[in-house]
């Protein structure tokens, strides 16, 4: 459990606190990179999209927003020296003629606010008191808060993407505005702020990936009334499967560990609420650990499952 506890602090408190400015390099493509985007919602963080090689104004794009902008594109400039590589995987996969044309908007998370705007806000609100100070306590062990006490922002960052982001990338790239075309993806807590944007947005994004989904929210399961707090407001706010497609995934190996059997109870959920193999796909991959390289290895499932022709 320590080594765990300190992959959770490197994960967190590093990801942005050892990450640099520079833009990052791709192999295909070019990046546009949007220096402190200014928030009324949340702190100021760069924006890099990423167009494809074939992007122009001739045309319409759909857009997919991902979290955690700093390790998609260049491991060269992460801290870790991994990267989901997602300019090599989109190209391919356009080359094949298997998916649709889209642009991908990579949003640089907040570094020590990363886990407050992650964190699905009114499952949260939801808990208790005591339940409210037991996954205080969680975080504050692992030094993820102060003793000022944990307080999700998520709604404020849903806000800046759809009240602030998006407007801005309707505006300046050809993309198109509507649902059918909006994506959002993520992994780990990313997964989580994915799951609950489309949501509490189920009118803006149609199509969400969640990958290594951190359920558990802390970083123990023992005690733990967050993965519960997760299921009642999914059972409660799923959006209709008719409009909308979701796909979660997990391995099962470090982080990745804690998930697989709350997956399972989610995927039930899912099931219930009205999804069927059309719209919802889950995965799992045995051996699989928490990390950018992981993610790269798969990424082509969840594009070619929402984004597919």
């Amino acid at each position: 459990m320590n080594r765990l506890i300190s992959t959770a602090l490197i994960l967190t408190l590093t990801l942005v606190a050892k990450a640099q400015d520079p833009v990052p390099k791709v192999v295909r493509g070019t990046i546009d990179r949007i220096e402190h985007f200014q928030s009324m919602y949340v702190t100021e963080r760069n924006v890099d999209i990423w167009l494809p090689e074939h992007y122009s104004e001739s045309k319409k794009f759909a857009v997919l927003y991902m979290h955690d902008g700093q390790m998609l594109f260049d491991a060269e400039s992460s801290w870790n020296k991994q990267a989901w590589n997602v300019d090599d995987v989109v190209t391919n996969l356009l080359a094949a003629n298997q998916i649709k044309d889209f642009i991908v908007v990579g949003i640089w998370n907040g570094g020590s606010t990363r886990h407050s705007d992650y964190f699905p806000q009114k499952p949260f609100e939801s808990l208790s008191k005591i339940e409210k100070d037991t996954v205080n306590a969680q975080l504050q062990r692992v030094a993820i808060v102060t003793n000022t006490g944990f307080r999700p922002q998520s709604d404020a960052y849903l806000k800046f993407i759809v009240k602030e982001l998006k407007p801005y990338i309707d505006k300046k790239y050809s993309v198109y505005r509507n649902r059918k075309n909006t994506y959002i993806a993520g992994s780990s807590m990313g997964g989580l702020i994915s799951m609950y944007a489309i949501c509490e947005y189920p009118k803006v994004f149609g199509n969400a990936a969640c990958l290594s989904t951190h359920w558990i929210g802390t970083f123990t399961p023992e005690n733990n009334p967050v993965p519960t707090s997760f299921l009642k407001y999914l059972s409660n706010n799923l959006p209709n499967p008719k409009k909308h497609k979701l796909y979660f995934d997990c391995g099962d190996k470090t982080l990745d560990q804690f998930y697989p059997d709350i997956q399972k109870k989610i995927d039930q959920v899912m099931i219930e609420k009205g999804y069927s193999p059309n719209n919802w796909m889950s995965k799992y991959f045995p051996g699989e650990n928490h990390s950018e390289n992981a993610w790269n290895k798969r990424l082509d499932i969840p594009l070619l499952f929402l984004l597919g022709k």
